[in-house]
């Protein structure tokens, strides 16, 4: 059996949209943002519930092109998006 969680992704309004798979919280918020559009000057907020509990994970969130590692295959391209997280608190819903 694997230890995969699932996260389901909210708005402000509490609305849920999509759903990111990880072992822990953070591996689930990176999965989100790079799919947004936060800068590191102007992070995007993610929110994310895990299935099962009231517990919402709030994250900020933003991705920066970096350079592709040294021994990239040769489908990828020089520049990549790299997601960066940092996790704000946790709020429980009622």
């Amino acid at each position: 059996m694997s230890n995969t969680r699932n996260f389901v992704l909210r708005d402000e309004e509490g609305n849920e949209h999509g759903v990111f798979t990880g072992k822990q919280p953070r591996q689930a918020a990176l999965k989100a943002a790079n799919r947004g559009a936060g800068t590191k000057l102007k992070p995007d907020t993610i929110r994310l519930r895990e299935r099962g509990t009231k517990k919402v994970h709030v994250f900020k969130a933003w991705k920066e092109l970096v350079e592709a590692p040294e021994n990239r295959p040769d489908w990828m391209p020089e520049k990549i998006s790299k997601p960066f997280v940092k996790k704000e608190r946790i709020e429980k819903i009622e």
